[in-house]
C-alpha cells in the first residue's frame, strides 16, 4: 500500500465524503466572507487609529506584506492537501504527526470560540440602530441562525453569503464616498510623516506605536487560509485552491485598506478621528446623514451574520475531519462524519460546534479573547516551517501552485510572527496572558496525544473518500 504523504489510505468504514458542488466562485465568496472586511474596518481598525494614529496606513502597508508572504505558503499547500482539517494536515504531513496534532489542539479552541466571539461583539455594533440589546440573547440568536444556516446545502450558502458581501461591500463603498467626496489631507504626507495625537494636538507617531498597530492589522486582514477548509467542497480543488487563496487576500487587501485611506483623508479632525469610538461610523454619518450611518452600522451587522455563518461552515468541516483522523475515539467519531444523505452537510459535526458556541456564549468576552491567545501566531508559524520542510523533503512536490521567490515568503512570514510574540509579551494586560494561554493549549495537546491517540497506534492523517 502506497503511505506517501500524498496518497495515504482513506477512512476504513467507507462513509460517503462531502459532496464537490463548489466551483471557484462559491468557495471565494464563503472566504471572503470569512474575512469579513466591513467589520474588520469598523470593528478593528479604531484600535490601530488609537494606537497610531496615521501610522495606521504604514502598518496596513506592512500588515500586507506578511499577509501576502503567509497567503503564498497557504495557496502552496492548499495546493497539496485541499482537505477540511487545514493547518493541521499540512503540517502533519510535513513536520511529522505530533506537531500536527499540536496544531490541531489549538485550532480545536480557536475555532470553538471564534463564533461566540463574533456573535457577543456583534450586539455593540447594532446598539447604533436599535440600542439597548442584551448582549447574550442577541448572541445566542446569532449562534442559532449560524448553525441552522450551516445545516443547508453548501451551495444555498455559498449563494447567501454571496447576498449578504454585496450589501457588506456597499456599506465599504459608502465610507469611501464620505472620505473622497471633500478630501481634507495629503495621504502621501500622512503616509510619510505619520502624526498620533497627543498632550498639545497631534504629534510624531512613534515606531513602538506603528509596531502595535501592526500587530492588529496582520488579525484584521486574517481569513484568507480558511479557504482550506472547503477543500473537499470544491471540484477540481488541487488546481484551483491556490488560486481561491491568493485572490481572496487580494480582495481583501483592497476592500479593507482602500476605505481605511479615504477616511483618514476625509477627516475633518484628524485628532477627534483617531480618538474617536466609531470614527468612521461617525465620518459617514457626518457626510451623508444620520439615515446613512445607520445604513452603514446594519451593514457590519449584516457582515458579522455572513462571518458567524462562515466559521460554523468552516468549523464543522474542520470536526469532521478531527473525527476522520479518529481524533476523538470510538462511536463518536463515526458519528461526527455523518453527511446528511439530502443536503450533503456534515450535520452532526455542524450541531456539535453549534452546541458548543451556544456554551460558550455565556462566558465573558474578555476570557474568551484570552483564550483564542497567540493561536493564529502558532498556525502561521507552523506553516511556514511546514512549507520549508515540505519543499526540502519533496512532501509538497505533487503541488499544483508553487509560490514565487521560495524561500521569501516563509522567512518573512517567521520574521513577522517573531516580531509579534515580542511585542505581545511586553503587552502584561492582554498580549502575555494569550502567549500564556496558548502555551497551556500546546502543553495540554502534547499529553492528549501521547496519553490518548497514541496508544491506540500510529496516528496519520487521512484522505478524504471518493
Amino acid at each position: 500500500m502506497d503511505l506517501t504523504p500524498h496518497k495515504l489510505p482513506p477512512v476504513p468504514h467507507g462513509l460517503p465524503g462531502l459532496p464537490r458542488s463548489l466551483g471557484v466562485a462559491g468557495v471565494l465568496f464563503l472566504t471572503l466572507s470569512a474575512t469579513t472586511p466591513a467589520s474588520s474596518v469598523f470593528v478593528i481598525v479604531p484600535g490601530m487609529l488609537r494606537a497610531a494614529g496615521s501610522g495606521a496606513l504604514i502598518a496596513l502597508a506592512l500588515a500586507a506584506l506578511v499577509c501576502v508572504a503567509t497567503a503564498f505558503i497557504y495557496a502552496e499547500l492548499s495546493s497539496a492537501w485541499p482537505i477540511a482539517g487545514g493547518e493541521y494536515v499540512m503540517v502533519a504531513r510535513t513536520l511529522g504527526p505530533m506537531a500536527g496534532f499540536v496544531v490541531l489542539g489549538v485550532n480545536v479552541v480557536n475555532n470553538l470560540i471564534f463564533t461566540p466571539v463574533v456573535a457577543l461583539g456583534i450586539s455593540d455594533v447594532l446598539a447604533r440602530v436599535i440600542p439597548g440589546l442584551p448582549q447574550t440573547p442577541v448572541a445566542l440568536g446569532l449562534v442559532a441562525l449560524a448553525t441552522a444556516s450551516g445545516l443547508l446545502n453548501i451551495r444555498t450558502n455559498a449563494l447567501v453569503t454571496g447576498v449578504f458581501l454585496v450589501v457588506e461591500l456597499a456599506a465599504l463603498a459608502a465610507l469611501c464616498w464620505a472620505g473622497l467626496v471633500a478630501p481634507v489631507h495629503d495621504p502621501v504626507a500622512l503616509f510619510l510623516h505619520p502624526q498620533i495625537p497627543g498632550g498639545s494636538g497631534l504629534v510624531a507617531a512613534t515606531p513602538a506605536a506603528i509596531g502595535t498597530a501592526t500587530t492588529i492589522a496582520i488579525f484584521a486582514l486574517n481569513g484568507y487560509g480558511m479557504a482550506v477548509y472547503f477543500g473537499e467542497d470544491m471540484k477540481d480543488a488541487s488546481r484551483r485552491i491556490g488560486g481561491v487563496v491568493l485572490a481572496a487576500l487580494g480582495l481583501t487587501l483592497a476592500t479593507e485598506i482602500l476605505p481605511v485611506v479615504a477616511a483618514i483623508v476625509g477627516a475633518p479632525d484628524l485628532a477627534g478621528f483617531f480618538t474617536g469610538e466609531d470614527p468612521f461610523g461617525a465620518l459617514v454619518a457626518q457626510r451623508g446623514g444620520v439615515a446613512l450611518g445607520r445604513w452603514v452600522a446594519a451593514g457590519v451587522a449584516i457582515a458579522i451574520v455572513n462571518a458567524a455563518i462562515v466559521s460554523i461552515l468552516a468549523f464543522a468541516r474542520f470536526f469532521y475531519s478531527t473525527a476522520r483522523d479518529g481524533v476523538w475515539g470510538g462511536r463518536l467519531d463515526i458519528r461526527l462524519q455523518a453527511i446528511h444523505p439530502r443536503l450533503g452537510s456534515p450535520w452532526v459535526a455542524t450541531l456539535a460546534i453549534g452546541g458548543v458556541s451556544l456554551a460558550c456564549c455565556f462566558v465573558p468576552l474578555d476570557l474568551l479573547l484570552v483564550l483564542s491567545g497567540a493561536g493564529l501566531v502558532l498556525t502561521y508559524a507552523a506553516i511556514a516551517l511546514a512549507a520549508l520542510v515540505g519543499r526540502r523533503t519533496g512532501a509538497t512536490a505533487h503541488a499544483a501552485y508553487r509560490m514565487p521567490l521560495f524561500p521569501l515568503a516563509p522567512i518573512v512570514t517567521l520574521g513577522a510572527l517573531a516580531y509579534v510574540v515580542w511585542t505581545s509579551w511586553l503587552d502584561p494586560a492582554e498580549g502575555r496572558p494569550g502567549l500564556i494561554a496558548t502555551g497551556v493549549q500546546i502543553l495540554a495537546s502534547i499529553a492528549y496525544y501521547l496519553l490518548v491517540v497514541r496508544r491506540r497506534g500510529s496516528w496519520i492523517t487521512r484522505d478524504p473518500a471518493g
